[in-house]
């Protein structure tokens, strides 16, 4: 399957590529209120701040419940070596990131899509309730270079401890960072 390059839905740009590593995170539908979203819109560093408001923990925070975590975990590592390479993940109260290399076969679109329509629907059957699970779109930034690399995984692993939610990245139960002990 050729990559897609720069694409958009109507919200965000995104780049697709094969030949690339891909840090990408995505959200629940109610983790961030329209004041906050437009705050990130008017602001000189949106990622900065979008991340920075995600912790502060908006919404329902359903990824916090273990059966729903364990359900969003399991749907990263069920193609992972098969449609993706994992590189990291960390599973917070209202979002997600992960790092991953797309096999030749995928689209980083196609896989997103994927996790989020198996867990939205696994999701809110275990919660009870229909609608929107996850935000509708996702935001993705292609690695650079090695220290880029390494400086994505290094925020992955840390986000639960910026947050104050862990102590150190090992301690979080829903992340990557957990299995390099």
């Amino acid at each position: 399957m050729p990559s897609k390059g720069w694409h958009s839905r109507g919200y965000l740009p995104h780049f697709d590529s094969q030949e690339i590593i891909q840090f990408v995170t995505y959200r629940l539908a109610d983790s961030l209120p329209l004041e906050a979203l437009e705050r990130i819109g008017l602001s000189d560093r949106p990622e900065s701040l979008r991340d920075d408001l995600l912790d502060r923990g908006w919404g329902d925070c359903w990824l916090r419940l273990p059966q729903i975590a364990a359900i969003v975990e399991q749907s990263f590592l069920t193609f992972d070596g098969e449609r993706y390479r994992l590189h990291a993940w960390t599973i917070m109260p209202n979002h997600v990131h992960v790092l991953l290399g797309v096999n030749e076969e995928s689209t980083l679109s196609d896989i997103v899509a994927s996790w989020k329509k198996f867990t939205a629907r696994h999701c809110n059957q275990q919660l009870g309730r229909s609608g929107s699970f996850w935000q509708t779109d996702y935001w993705d930034r292609f690695i650079r270079n090695d220290a880029h690399f390494e400086a994505a995984i290094r925020y992955i692993d840390n986000n639960p401890v910026t947050a104050g939610l862990a102590k150190t990245p090992a301690d979080w139960a829903w992340g990557s960072a957990r299995l390099k002990r």
